[in-house]
């Protein structure tokens, strides 16, 4: 073993220190106009479900922005009048800001009654395991019957 690599194993000296406490979700906060912050606010408490991505429902423009869609779908979510969805592919500071708000880093993002949920992977996980329709049924966006009918 090197004299280098022994010294940096022992020797706090050397290592360099992280500091995990500082808040970052604080600092992308106040990145954000008071008015897209505000548009944002109004825009996610409009509807039972926000889904901001790149494209529309009807034509996605990524993959993972079309398996939200479809996993929304089979869920028996209608697209017409419970789902208010934005094109962030449309308005750059949109699609920045909406990841300061959040504090996650990806589009798609989807809000349930105002609660943020997650991106694909987080919804893929709670169809797979029957939380999304749970989820869904709770805050009365589908209904149990209609979810048995199919």
């Amino acid at each position: 073993m090197s004299f280098l690599r022994a010294a940096t194993k022992t020797s706090a000296f050397l290592r360099p220190t992280v500091n995990l406490r500082t808040p970052v979700g604080s600092l992308y906060a106040r990145w954000i106009s008071t008015e897209m912050k505000t548009r944002l606010d109004k825009d996610i408490k409009s509807n039972d479900v926000v889904l901001f991505m790149k494209g529309t429902p009807d034509a996605p423009m990524c993959g993972f922005s079309r398996a939200t869609v479809q996993i929304m779908q089979v869920q028996g979510v209608d697209f017409d009048s419970k789902v208010n969805a934005f094109n962030v592919l449309e308005d750059s500071e949109l699609r920045e800001s909406i990841k300061e708000y959040s504090e996650w880093p990806t589009i798609p993002q989807v809000y349930i009654k105002g609660e943020f949920v997650g991106g694909c992977d987080i919804l893929l996980n709670m169809h797979q395991s029957g939380d999304l329709e749970d989820l869904l049924v709770k805050n009365e966006i589908i209904s149990l019957e209609e979810e048995e009918k199919k």
